[in-house]
């Protein structure tokens, strides 16, 4: 059952978000809304531009948005005739749900799909009245808001969906739209919110017992305990008061449990204070200057940076750790931390066989959905379930059945894999997220095949190797140059077919080149060492090129300056459509010195020459400007149409098949690879530097460029010019040759120095 055309009904915050990552994907898509005045379709037309200028960024590529034909439903409701999956998403209320289906039975082709983006409302309570055709083809698909960004989603099939339609939707869920698929039952809020709802109102409660403040909550409940920045309160701002309040008042109806919120909360609602829709919440904005709600008050005052210096030495610890520790902290704080992850832990395990069919799926659905680091069962792992139980009698509660059976954990690591405690009470494999290639699993059944302090080399089956980068945000050394060399000498004596250059990092392929060991050599005024460093950076990442055998580069998330050159110099990359790269390497006071000054002059520069009657400088002032201004993708499209990535890459839009699918490219490759030629180009020398300097020169006459930025930015133009001399043909060498003296000279002055330092320190860059 292909999915070629997808409908949307609801262009609010959440139809519109699906319908820019389904056209994100390449899928044509028809978004409908009621109609409006006097412009008919002017809802959902102007959803679709509100959804084109909103950050975070709905579109992967805004030129995506001409995917979608928009509508109203009393119009053009035919257009939905030729749609293989028709999503709705519009009032969480049943009853106009239940119209909606009604009209749809007569434009709905045989054999479409159609489902709920409801948050909460039983499937069951939406199909009556329905016909067996139209029952056997419905199900629930409830996304996460953002769409794009969050990657659970939950399907909720009925005992009518046919299981052709549940694995149809699945498949595409999981390969075009790259979402993270869970399987969860029939009952009001499913999995996440059912789990999340609660958790939120858990501390709400907890704040008020404890008498904390908001920006006390948020800085316990974020990255301290694994869970995003937005915490509790900014993320009750971004999905929206009123939902919050909405969504827990339905699910109090619907399951009898109290989900009731602090009447302060339903003050701000009454009050139209519904978080960062109506631009105040638990916070708002004062010009620059971020506000906190008082909820005593319901004032604002001046955001605080809380401090909890009892806690402060949880920061170094890595999150199973911490939250082991969080057990016998002491403090108030740390109290209420405790009376949170215990209560929300309890709900989770006496909730679980209503939710879901396993414990995994109660994990992933939070990891996914809320993007905690660690889903529920696995922080009461950690914790140790000891701790756990011990606490619950200590509150006055019966120790619930599964933690009963559970024994020491819910999960076990066993040489054959991976086990989880079943519902039954036995241990099982967890299944497996397909198309996943599990890192961890690959180096307990295969071994690491070579391993130092900054990578490490795994053998992933069928002949491929993969590179893993290991060091402090996946940056660049000698370690993983060496492992590059050794790959590359293994494969090339036979028994491997390629390489793959990629990791499981949750956010960042590489922050590009290691520059703690670049301060070390400036210190120790070793200059014959720097130039020797940079010179072995530039060979590894050309011997990407070089190589007989296929090496692709698998980027995701950041993937910055030497993470950049080398993907780009791979033979294929397959990169996540979540990638966010560039050559910063000026916010630093550096041009790219390994080899990416020298890529975007040759790539683009080849580009042109296919063309009649194309200026050569267009080539060199495009490179330039991608350079001096550190650009950085905003996603894999945005990579593409940069020029970081070329046409014969490839993007998987799901990153848990990233590295399976680099896998497969290097195997479809294999067979009659051959290394590309060496090349060359005509660079233009001093008419290039010309026009260059006129501009570097306007921009600091304008002061939008430091007296050091002019220097850096002259550099960048002396090396993309191939010097100041008459125009020549140039090989890729002399173009690394003045890369890395531009780079060692840049390197060598005090601005740049100053620069490296500070970020260093403090993560930011310096305008100096």
């Amino acid at each position: 059952m292909r999915i070629a055309k997808v409908g949307v009904i609801g262009a609010g915050a959440m139809g519109s978000g699906i319908a820019a990552l389904a056209a994100s994907a390449g899928i044509p898509v028809v978004l409908l809304d009621m109609p409006g005045e006097p412009d008919r379709n002017g809802i959902a037309r102007g959803a679709l531009q509100r959804a084109l200028k909103a950050r975070p960024a709905p579109f992967m590529d805004p030129t995506r948005a001409a995917l979608i034909t928009t509508g109203n439903t009393d119009d053009h409701l035919a257009l939905l005739a030729d749609c293989d999956w028709i999503v709705e998403a519009i009032i969480e209320k049943p009853e106009p749900k239940r119209a909606l289906y009604a009209r749809l039975e007569s434009v709905r082709k045989a054999g479409a799909i159609v489902s709920s983006n409801t948050s909460g409302i039983p499937m069951h309570v939406l199909t009556d009245g329905r016909t067996e055709g139209f029952a056997a083809h419905f199900l629930g698909t409830h996304f996460f808001n953002p769409p794009r960004y969050l990657h659970l989603l939950e399907l909720i099939p009925t005992p009518h969906t046919a299981p052709a339609v549940r694995a149809s939707i699945r498949d595409f869920a999981e390969r075009v739209l790259g979402k993270g698929v869970v399987i969860a039952k029939d009952v009001p809020g499913f999995i996440a919110n059912r789990l999340g709802i609660f958790g939120m109102v858990q501390a709400l409660r907890l704040m008020e017992r404890f008498d904390l403040s908001i920006d006390e909550v948020d800085a316990l409940t974020g990255p301290l305990i694994g869970r995003p920045k937005s915490a509790t309160f900014r993320t009750g701002d971004i999905s929206g008061i009123d939902v919050l309040s909405h969504v827990a008042t339905g699910m109090g109806a619907t399951t009898g449990e109290d989900f009731a919120l602090p009447a302060w909360v339903a003050a701000l609602v009454q009050g139209g204070r519904l978080g960062e829709k109506t631009g105040a919440g638990f916070y708002t904005r004062e010009k620059k200057a971020i506000l906190t709600l008082d909820w005593k008050t319901l004032v604002y005052r001046p955001q605080e940076s809380p401090s909890f210096p009892e806690l402060d030495f949880l920061g170094k610890l890595p999150l199973p750790a911490r939250l082991k520790a969080l057990t016998t902290a002491g403090g108030t704080h740390a109290e209420f931390l405790r009376e949170l992850l215990v209560s929300v832990g309890r709900y989770t395990i006496e909730k679980t066989p209503e939710l879901a069919h396993d414990i995994s799926s109660v994990d992933r659905a939070m990891e996914w959905g809320y993007a905690w680091e660690l889903g529920p069962f696995r922080q009461m792992d950690a914790m140790g379930l000891d701790f756990v139980r011990a606490a619950l009698a200590a509150r006055g509660h019966a120790e619930p059945v599964l933690l009963r059976t559970a024994q020491e954990s819910f999960y076990r690591e066993l040489n054959s894999g991976p086990r989880q405690l079943t519902l039954a009470g036995d241990y099982a494999p967890i299944e497996g997220i397909p198309g996943h290639i599990d890192l961890p699993l690959v180096h307990v059944r295969s071994g690491t095949v070579e391993e130092n302090a900054g990578a490490a080399l795994l053998d992933l089956g069928d002949g491929v190797l993969l590179l893993e980068f290991r060091a402090k945000m996946n940056t660049m050394g000698a370690p993983v140059l060496e492992l590059l060399e050794s790959a590359e000498r293994r494969i090339a004596t036979g028994g491997h077919r390629g390489l793959v250059i990629g990791n499981a990092d949750p956010r960042t392929f590489s922050a590009g080149a290691d520059l703690g060991a670049v301060v070390h050599g400036v210190a120790a005024g070793d200059w014959p060492m720097l130039e020797q460093a940079v010179h072995r950076f530039q060979q590894g990442v050309m011997s990407l090129r070089r190589a007989p055998f296929p090496i692709v580069a698998a980027p995701f998330g950041l993937a910055l300056g030497g993470g950049c050159e080398l993907s780009m110099h791979a033979a294929r990359v397959q990169a996540h459509a979540e990638l966010y790269t560039g050559l910063v390497e000026v916010g630093v006071g550096l041009l790219p010195g390994g080899g990416g000054t020298k890529e975007l002059l040759f790539r683009f520069t080849r580009e042109l020459a296919s063309y009649e009657e194309t200026d050569p400088f267009e080539a060199v002032k495009r490179a330039f400007k991608l350079i001096t201004m550190a650009t950085t993708s905003t996603s894999a499209l945005d990579a593409r149409a940069l020029g970081f990535l070329r046409d014969a890459d490839r993007i998987s839009m799901n990153r848990d098949r990233l590295l399976a699918d680099a896998k497969s490219r290097v195997l479809d490759l294999a067979p009659d690879y051959v290394a590309p030629a060496p090349m060359t180009i005509r660079a233009l020398g001093k008419e290039a530097m010309g026009n260059l300097g006129y501009g570097i020169w306007a921009m600091h006459e304008a002061g939008y460029i430091t007296a050091h930025e002019v220097r850096i930015a002259t550099r960048v133009a002396y090396v993309l010019a191939g010097g100041d001399g008459p125009p020549r043909d140039v090989s890729e060498q002399d173009i690394l040759d003045l890369e890395r003296e531009a780079f060692l000279s840049l390197l060598g002055t005090p601005e740049t120095q100053a620069r490296i330092a500070h970020t260093l320190k403090t993560g930011k860059p310096l305008r100096n």
